[in-house]
Order: structure tokens, then C-alpha cells, then sequence
């Protein structure tokens, strides 16, 4: 044996030299090979191979370059595979043109499958490959029978909803009935966490868009028309579908409804085949945000403390926590700004667009953050938040932040203030530090580093509205996020002002 190995070793470095001298020519069967009389060269071996097809013996010659040869000695392109393939490799020239045959004991594949005499499959094996695929089709069928039966009854749902189904009876308002008759019969027992799923798609199906009346980073905004009623429709393009969905929930957050945050209505996705909308539908205010007002009018000292006092009252709702079973967990709103509140007909304010909020679980204190990339608008941004020192563990953090940016909305609505006759331009916070579109490192600079705020005039102070309305300012642009007003402190404060000033809220 060790003879026959030392010598099968001397063989292969034999054909190693005489390959590295001269390539090795073969016989060639192949299509490839028919431009070359029927040879190849290679630096490997020959080999011939026999085996059936079609119940007919072929033939075949090819190169095997060396890469291929392995392990060396021995390589797997030369081993025959049960009978089935008569495989030959030899190192000589034209070495592969004999013929060789496949051993008689083995029969051909087409005699030695199959089941009966002569074959090797038994009854299972005969059964399984019969009964296997007609069982998968069967799944295949069932499940495609129960997934159309579905889309139909959906949609059939869909289409019956509002004149079938005794439920829905309330969708057909009076001629005396409005809207928010619906909201408020519907809203959960009385929780305001919004109407049921099933009646938002009902009714922002049959919408009809009026005229668009705003445009964002998100999307449009339209006037829409609902039985009547004018309602505002937030359409989100397709990549915003994380923001819109997020906004959703938290307008649907038990106990969220409240006066003076933007009520809303239904939330749904159209999809006609091509496109996806998202919708988010809410009350509709035809003065338009708290920027858009205050860029088009002055205001009364009676109409900024009710600006003021109706913004801290949603905050305050917002910030709040309601313990119980229908309670309510605390939301911090992270992108307040005048561009974010509207003000209603009645000229009080509602918060609105709270796509980047985030609720505090008190039970296991934990802060729900918004799962997208979105941040808040930079003007706005809090000391803490500019310089990334924020505790983002921390919930008070986020009202902190919050307090901080409501202190520059109340700077924005006291400036257009008519007090003795005088009022100012409107004009944003930093207008004269910052350029109009500022970077983060701008606004660090100027807010942290120079620690520099908006100027209050001193002839603020011969007006007692507008000098209490400049120190509340002052107490929600310390540096010091603890050491700012709570909403709460800031709602009282303003409360006390209205009645010495004897305002009527």
C-alpha cells in the first residue's frame, strides 16, 4: 500500500512538470470545442464520462483546468457517482478518447425508480410524492378562497355601512345637528379619545376638499367640506406615513380632548391602486395659525391675555397627568410655536400638531418617543436642547423645553400688543440675531453661548399687562430648565391678570 502511494505521489509530480512544459491536449465534445476540430488544451486533465438520458447512453470528453483537480490525487471531478456516472481523468494527450461503459449490476435511472416490480419506491414513498403537492394545493386554494371572501366583506362592508347597518344611523346629521354634536355623542364614554375607527373612515370618505390653505414639510393642508361643516384635512405624502401615524395616536389619547388643544376628528388612508394619502382630519379655524393672525392684525391688551392665558391652559392640559382608568398620561409637545397653534373664531388659541410629542408612563416611568427622525424647529429650540445636554430619560425635560418655547410664542403675540396706541411690527424671536433660516449652531451660539434672549422694551413696564407678560417671559428663558414656570404657575398667573384687568375670558 505505502508502495502503491509513493508511487501514485511520483506520478503526479511527473504530471505537474509535464504540465507546467507543455499544455495538455484533449478530446472535446462539447459546442464550444466544435471551432477547434473537436479538441481543447487545458493545464488539468482529460476526462471522459458516460451516463444515460432519455434512456440512451452519451458520451462525453472535456478539459478540466487544474484549479478544478481537487484534492490533488484524488479530485471530485473524477469520481464516479454510484453507477450512475462513469467518470475517467487521465494526464496524457488525447488520454479521454476511449469509450467507456457503465457497469451492467446498475441499472439505468428511468428502470430503477418508481414503484412495482423492478423499482425501488415502496407505498409510502409512492403515496407521499402523489399525496404531497395535491395537499399543498389544497392550502394554496383554501387560503386564497378565504383571503378574496374577506376583501369582500370588507368592502362590502364598506359600501353598505351607511345605509344598512342600524349603528351608523347617527352619520345622517339633522339639519340642526352639527359636527361636534357627532364628536361629542361618539368620543368613547365621554373620554374624548375621538370616534371609533370604523365612523373617521366613514367620514373622511366622503369629505369633498374645498381649496388648500397651507403646505408644510409633511404635506398640504385643505378646507374640506363634511354634511355641511367646514373640518381641515392634513394630508401626509407616503414617506411622512410614520408622522401621520404617530399623530394619530396621541390626538387619540383618553382624555386628550380639551378647548384648547385642535380637535380631532378622523384619521384614514386612501389608497386608489397608484398612491397612498393619509389623512388626518381636525377642526377647521379660518384664522389659521397664531403666526398667520398675528402677521395680519394688532392685538387689544384684552385679546393678548386671551391668547396667552387659552395657550397655557392647553399646555397645561397636555403637561398634565390624569391617574385613574379613563386617566390620562402627561405629553410633552416638543415643536411649540406660533406656526403651531391655531386661534379659533372666539380668538382663543388651540395647540395642534403633535407628530413629535411624547407621553410619560408614570407606572413604569417611561417616556413613549416618537420613532422618526423629525426634530423640533430650531428658532424654538431650548438651551438644553441646542447644546444636547437635555435629559432625554427625564419627562420634566421635555415640559421644560416646552415652557421655553411658549415664553418666545408670548413675546411674539405681546410685541403686536396696541397699548396707548402703539404696537410693533411682527417679526420672529432671534429676528435680529439669526438669520431667517437659522442652523443649530447659530442658535447655540447666540442662546448658550451669549445666553442672549429677545429684547422687552422698557416701555412695557408702563402697562401692567405688559409687564407681567415680560417677567413671565423672563422666568421661561432661564438657562436652568428646573428653574422655569410650570404652565400650571404660568395659567394662574394669567388668570389673576384677566381679573384685575377685568377681563372676561
Amino acid at each position: 500500500m505505502a508502495n502503491f502511494r509513493i508511487s501514485l505521489a511520483v506520478a503526479v509530480v511527473h504530471v505537474v512538470l509535464y504540465r507546467a512544459c507543455n499544455a495538455l491536449r484533449c478530446n472535446c465534445t462539447t459546442t464550444q470545442c466544435q471551432k477547434t476540430g473537436s479538441q481543447c488544451e487545458t493545464d488539468g486533465a482529460c476526462m471522459a464520462s458516460t451516463f444515460f438520458s432519455n434512456g440512451q447512453e452519451q458520451h462525453i470528453r472535456v478539459c478540466i483546468t487544474r484549479d478544478r483537480l481537487v484534492p490533488p490525487g484524488q479530485p471530485f471531478y473524477c469520481l464516479s457517482a454510484e453507477g450512475y456516472l462513469n467518470t475517467h481523468c487521465c494526464y496524457t494527450d488525447y488520454c479521454n478518447s476511449m469509450d467507456l461503459k457503465i457497469p451492467s449490476v446498475t441499472p439505468p435511472p428511468e428502470l430503477g425508480g418508481g414503484y412495482g416490480p423492478g423499482g425501488t419506491w415502496g407505498l409510502v414513498e409512492l403515496v407521499a410524492v402523489i399525496a404531497g403537492p395535491l395537499f399543498l394545493l389544497c392550502v394554496l386554494l383554501l387560503v386564497s378562497v378565504f383571503l378574496y371572501h374577506y376583501h369582500q366583506r370588507a368592502y362590502n362592508h364598506r359600501q353598505r355601512l351607511e345605509v344598512e347597518d342600524p349603528s351608523c344611523e347617527h352619520l345622517y346629521l339633522a339639519k340642526d345637528r352639527s359636527l361636534q354634536d357627532l364628536i361629542y355623542n361618539l368620543s368613547t364614554s365621554g373620554s374624548g379619545s375621538g370616534l371609533p375607527l370604523f365612523v373617521q373612515r366613514t367620514v373622511a370618505r366622503t369629505i369633498v376638499l374645498q381649496e388648500i390653505i397651507g403646505k408644510g414639510r409633511f404635506g398640504e393642508v385643505w378646507r374640506g367640506r363634511w354634511r355641511g361643516g367646514d373640518v381641515a384635512v392634513k394630508i401626509f405624502s407616503s414617506r411622512e406615513e410614520r408622522s401621520w401615524f404617530r399623530e394619530a395616536e396621541i390626538y387619540q389619547t383618553i382624555m386628550l380632548r380639551h378647548e384648547n388643544i385642535l380637535g380631532f376628528i378622523a384619521a384614514d388612508n386612501k389608497d386608489n391602486g397608484t398612491w397612498t394619502q393619509l389623512w388626518l382630519v381636525s377642526d377647521y379655524h379660518e384664522y389659521g395659525s397664531l403666526f398667520d393672525y398675528l402677521n395680519r392684525y394688532s392685538v387689544t391688551t384684552e385679546g393678548m391675555i386671551k391668547l396667552a392665558l387659552s395657550a397655557a391652559n392647553g399646555l397645561a392640559h397636555l403637561h398634565m397627568e390624569i391617574l385613574g382608568t379613563q386617566g390620562k398620561p402627561g405629553i410633552a409637545h416638543r415643536d411649540l410655536k406660533s406656526k403651531n397653534i391655531l386661534v379659533k373664531k372666539n380668538c382663543t388659541c388651540a395647540i395642534a400638531d403633535l407628530g413629535l410629542a411624547v407621553r410619560h408612563d408614570s407606572a413604569t416611568d417611561t417616556i413613549d418617543i416618537a420613532p422618526n427622525q423629525r426634530v423640533g424647529t430650531k428658532r424654538y429650540m431650548a438651551p438644553e436642547v441646542l447644546d444636547e445636554t437635555i435629559n432625554m430619560k427625564h419627562f420634566e425635560s421635555f415640559k421644560c423645553a416646552d415652557i421655553y418655547a411658549l415664553g418666545l410664542v408670548y413675546w411674539e403675540i405681546t410685541r403686536r400688543c396696541n397699548s396707548g396706541g402703539v404696537h410693533e411690527e411682527y417679526q420672529l424671536p432671534y429676528f435680529d440675531l439669526v438669520p431667517s433660516d437659522p442652523s443649530i449652531e447659530e442658535m447655540r451660539k447666540v442662546v448658550c453661548d451669549q445666553k442672549l434672549r429677545p429684547s422687552v422694551p422698557n416701555w412695557w413696564q408702563s402697562y401692567e399687562a405688559l409687564r407681567v407678560m415680560g417677567k413671565i417671559m423672563r422666568e421661561c428663558w432661564y438657562a436652568n430648565g428646573a428653574a422655569r414656570l410650570t404652565a400650571l404657575r404660568i395659567k394662574k398667573t394669567l388668570s389673576q391678570l384677566s381679573i384685575d384687568e377685568d377681563i372676561k375670558i
